[in-house]
């Protein structure tokens, strides 16, 4: 995938040892169609996704990764819709990455080929750019799964086979199973961001770097809590609001404040932009989700500079205390 020179100046990131080339940001559509976590048609709606979408190709990203699951299936479903209505080149040369959900009650290997034509289907492509295994869930064994991938990849269903949720043994099983049948594991999705830092402790990053894997970074802006937007006074409402409360924005915001001013030394960027340039940095590749046009005008706002190593430094140092997994005591 090529940059679009009238977007900010970014080069494609190669996806894992496939050949295969991304941008260095995606749009992740989590929210595109959900109505339980985030409320798809309470403040939003089809129009405002339509736009987001509009929005990341003219800003030349046009890089979406999706599930089965969002949206029950509509998020797959307005990614094709949109796509079809949209005059811009870019809209036929979309890379788009789904997933797999490994629910208890799908036994077979046939099941993951049947949810990939599925997937294609809503879609309405021949074949899916990226498909990933969602969760390392039981009862099947990641290596049942795996091997069906691989069975999909040969068929031509799918460019590249990747995993989501794996830890670093896990990574290293399906790995293995994809080397067996002679593909590369182009990529692993896992929660990674200022906040939640734990593939950098555990050695899941370092591998995935060493052995050419891709880590796509999902919730990038920890679901919000590093925009700024959400203070002790005005934190998120609903499921989000349970899992932030009040107490801990209260602790976040040293960290924020250092956000803003790493920002302003680099022409005013954003706490997000900021947050999104150092997962970059850090050497993956983020996919915030957006909801709107101007959230992924936001985005791309991380675009095009770089943290100097002092600044990451300082911002791996201030986001200790605040760790979601409490890896830093």
């Amino acid at each position: 995938m090529q940059a679009d020179p009238r977007a900010t100046a970014w080069q494609p990131v190669p996806l894992g040892r496939t050949g295969l080339t991304i941008p260095p940001l995606g749009i992740g559509t989590w929210a595109w169609g959900d109505r339980f976590y985030w409320g798809f048609g309470r403040g939003y709606g089809e129009d405002d996704l339509r736009a987001a979408f509009d929005a990341a190709l003219e800003g030349g990203v046009a890089f979406f990764d999706t599930a089965e699951v969002y949206g029950l299936g509509r998020a797959e479903r307005f990614l094709a819709q949109f796509a079809a209505a949209s005059e811009h080149p870019l809209a036929r040369e979309i890379f788009i990455a789904t997933k797999f959900f490994p629910y208890p009650w799908r036994w077979r290997q046939a099941a993951l080929r049947r949810a990939l034509r599925g997937s294609l289907r809503r879609l309405e492509r021949p074949q899916v750019d990226l498909y990933q295994i969602h969760w390392p869930w039981p009862p099947r064994s990641i290596e049942t799964w795996v091997a069906a991938l691989a069975q999909v990849l040969k068929e031509g269903l799918a460019r590249a086979g990747g995993v989501s949720n794996y830890d670093l043994d896990q990574t290293r099983r399906a790995q293995a199973v994809l080397a067996h049948h002679g593909y590369p594991l182009a990529s692993n999705q896992v929660e990674f961001s200022l906040l939640r830092r734990e593939i950098e402790v555990n050695g899941l990053l370092a591998y995935a770097q060493e052995q050419g894997i891709t880590i796509l970074a999902y919730s990038p802006l920890a679901m919000g809590m590093l925009t700024g937007k959400y203070t002790p006074e005005n934190p998120p409402r609903g499921p989000r609001g349970r899992r932030f409360p009040s107490a801990y924005l209260e602790r976040l915001q040293p960290l924020l404040r250092l956000m803003e001013e790493i920002g302003q030394g680099h022409g005013g960027k954003t706490p997000a932009q900021v947050a999104l340039n150092w997962v970059m940095v850090k050497g993956a590749v983020p996919i915030p989700g957006a909801k709107n046009a101007a959230q992924v005008r936001g985005n791309l706002g991380a675009l095009g500079w770089r943290l100097s190593p002092d600044e990451v430094a300082a911002l791996d140092k201030a986001s200790e205390p605040v760790q979601l997994g409490g890896l830093f005591g």
